[in-house]
């Protein structure tokens, strides 16, 4: 086993990773209504929803962890996991 195969497993597991986080993130916002997220004061629902679907597709079809568009929708994924999520789960809390 030499170096460029432990950099290959690393890359893989990564890929599969990120691809969760960010399938995890568009699935999470089918769940809230458009409501919620005007509530919320967030971006629409359509919006979230266009921005993170593109973002799983880009990274199916990509491929690459590290191409810089991968990385823009990997940051738009964990910004809505980190601010937009936890704003929506507040408002529907009983």
């Amino acid at each position: 086993m030499n170096v460029f195969d432990i950099q290959s497993g690393i890359f893989a597991v990564l890929w599969f990773a990120l691809l969760g986080v960010k399938a995890y993130a568009f699935i999470n916002a089918l769940t809230f209504s458009g409501e919620a997220y005007e509530a919320a004061g967030k971006l629409t629902k359509v919006a979230w929803l266009a921005i993170l679907g593109l973002g799983v597709l880009a990274h199916l079809v990509l491929g690459g962890v590290l191409s810089l568009i991968n990385l823009a929708f990997t940051i738009a994924a964990f910004v809505y996991l980190a601010d937009v999520r936890p704003a929506l789960a507040g408002l529907t809390r009983r």
